[in-house]
């Protein structure tokens, strides 16, 4: 289990701001209602929610994916390193050193793993020695894509095209990854892997990251910090370790209660709004 180091965070540098940010698509749907964060430098950061409580959304206004699903920040701003970055291409972020794995685990599946790996380094300028050193390092962080480096992407499992997505972001060099729900899908014990591997990668590479995650119970294990968002609010904040502690958090998020574990079909959700939105 991950230590989650709350006085370390606390002091830590804040990578990456997002300030009071509101989000429409179409210029109709309001998405976002004010939502604010902040992703400290070296750490994990969770951001966590049902279905349609906005996480992804908030990923893609970071990324600068907004736009491709007519999507608008209308309000608030996004910095990063002090540098207001809102609606800036997102290859332009990627040079920054900003980066999103898209939900779904989107891989090129004509192209074989390793050449999927190799498209993330597409930006990069540091000559082709530089980029075959780093897909070693890929490599050792993933062994099984190794293992299938000439098979084509669309015939492997779920599990190695998640391994692929996350190994091509780590091909363009990030200094931070965007996770968007990385254990859709996944068995248990993959979904544990992934993680290991996501907590592997921000202690011995420093790589910071922001995943957006339904599994609550996984993520504030190997997270620092979390937010929880509801209908497009954040409704909590704090270090992972408060927020496993926190009893709505245990009610509502985790299952269980002062009284044991609790099934969510005897939980009304507006106790839960009543609760953190009043």
């Amino acid at each position: 289990m991950l230590d989650t180091r709350p006085d370390t965070l606390t002091t830590a540098e804040t990578i990456l701001d997002v300030n009071n940010i509101e989000v429409i698509y179409n210029h109709v749907i309001l998405v976002l209602k004010g939502v604010s964060l902040r992703v400290p430098k070296g750490g994990i950061t969770a951001l966590l929610g049902g279905n349609g409580a906005g996480k992804s959304t908030t990923l893609k206004a970071i990324s600068g994916l907004l736009a491709s699903e007519r999507g608008d920040i209308t309000k608030g701003t996004i910095s990063y390193r002090g540098e207001v970055v809102n609606n800036w291409n997102p290859s332009d972020l990627v040079k920054r050193g900003v980066i999103q794995v898209m939900e779904g685990r989107h891989c090129f599946e004509h192209l074989t793993v390793e050449e999927n790996l190799l498209t993330g380094a597409y930006t990069r300028r540091d000559g082709r020695a530089a980029v075959a050193d780093h897909l070693e390092m890929v490599y050792t962080y993933f062994p099984r894509l190794k293992e299938r480096r000439k098979s084509q992407a669309g015939y492997t499992s779920g599990g190695e095209q998640q391994m692929t997505a996350i190994g091509r972001a780590l091909m363009s060099r990030p200094e931070t990854i965007l996770l968007d729900e990385p254990s859709m899908g996944l068995a248990p014990q993959l979904v544990e892997q992934i993680f290991e591997i996501v907590r592997r990668l921000n202690e011995e590479q420093g790589v910071t990251f922001l995943l957006a995650e339904q599994n609550t119970n996984v993520a504030l294990r190997y997270a620092h910090t979390g937010y929880i968002l509801e209908n497009g609010r954040v409704v909590m904040e704090g270090s992972a370790q408060a927020l496993r502690e926190n009893p709505d958090v245990k009610e509502f998020y985790l299952g269980m209660s002062d009284k044991g574990r609790k099934s969510f079909r005897d939980v009304r959700s507006y106790r839960r709004r009543k609760r953190w939105l009043a």
